[in-house]
């Protein structure tokens, strides 16, 4: 798999990746599936605890996700370990962004925000994205 954005915070590296559904998209409604790979390269052990998304469609329309954990999961990694998953999203234009924080906690309590890099969420046949603007 390709990873086409990358962040990497206090030792942990986020990965994107997405991809277009066509076959669960329909007019009106755009499918896109996005794989995250979060590997700890620092010397603490770390746990997920909880996400925060931002989401944003080609007209400026925003929508925020607060949530424990990701798809069910508070991953703990360990140094050189990595946690990977796939998820989606729904956009109502064939073009969008989205980008956030996972809240990182570490062995003594103490806890920083990881960036998820911004990434592109783009139909095929999307084009250039200021003609979904009007």
């Amino acid at each position: 798999m390709r990873y086409e954005s990358t962040a990497v915070t206090r030792g942990v590296k986020v990965e994107v990746a997405t991809r277009f559904v066509p076959e669960q998209s329909s007019a009106g409604s755009f499918v896109f599936a996005y794989t995250v790979k979060i590997t700890n390269t620092g010397t603490e052990t770390v746990k997920l605890t909880t996400r925060h998304w931002i989401i944003t469609d080609a007209r400026g329309g925003l929508r925020e996700v607060k949530g424990d954990g990701v798809v069910g999961a508070q991953p703990t990694l360990a140094p050189g370990r990595s946690f990977e998953y796939t998820s989606g999203c729904v956009l109502p234009t064939p073009r969008g962004t989205m980008h956030g924080t996972y809240q990182m906690e570490r062995g003594d309590g103490s806890s920083f925000d990881a960036e998820i890099p911004l990434f592109v969420l783009a139909a095929p046949d999307a084009g250039d994205s200021t003609r979904w603007l009007n």
